[in-house]
């Protein structure tokens, strides 16, 4: 049961930001909304498993630069939500929803991901049952975001993009936070 509560948290970085991509792109087909969803799920898994075998080698020397880099990224992205949705009157897929944006945003919503897969190379245990666990719930979870985002694209129109570009930034601004003073936000 833990194990699940531990992929549900991971996985919320991610379903907001699939919640993004289905308000500004209402019009997603389920090859596209499966793409998104397996793109975060893997490096939500993929990143466990890169904490899980570094340790804390690695982490004593990006732990204090990881939290800057997400909070960039995250507010990047939120910023650039808000001002497309300026743009939003038709519910036509008008943000780059490239392979290369989708992992910089998977990058982006996966590096507590890195953080916990440290914490778990001390537990031993199977890091497999782990990564197929994390992997397969941000996955699920990501496809309904997606719809969700759809359907508050269509309900809310330009508002969705914002609402999701503001949850994207407050993440970021949580994620900084929550390092630079020590938080448990």
């Amino acid at each position: 049961m833990e194990l699940l509560f531990l992929a549900i948290a991971l996985s919320m970085d991610s379903a907001a930001l699939s919640i993004a991509n289905g308000a500004k792109c209402g019009n997603l087909k389920l090859l596209k909304i499966i793409k998104i969803a397996f793109i975060y799920g893997f490096f939500q898994a993929f990143m466990l498993f890169i904490g899980y075998i570094l340790g804390l080698e690695f982490i004593r020397y990006v732990e204090f630069i990881d939290h800057y880099i997400a909070f960039c990224i995250l507010v990047f992205l939120g910023l650039k939500m808000i001002k497309e949705s300026r743009d939003s009157g038709n519910l036509e897929c008008s943000i780059d929803l490239s392979l290369k944006l989708l992992i910089i945003g998977a990058v982006a919503t996966s590096i507590d991901a890195l953080a916990v897969g440290v914490a778990l190379s001390f537990e031993g245990g199977s890091i497999l049952l782990s990564l197929i666990a994390v992997g397969v719930v941000c996955f699920i979870i990501c496809i309904g975001a997606v719809y969700l985002g759809k359907y508050l694209g269509e309900a809310l129109e330009s508002k969705a993009l914002i609402l999701g570009g503001v949850i994207l930034i407050g993440i970021g601004f949580k994620i900084l936070i929550s390092h630079l003073f020590g938080l448990d936000i």
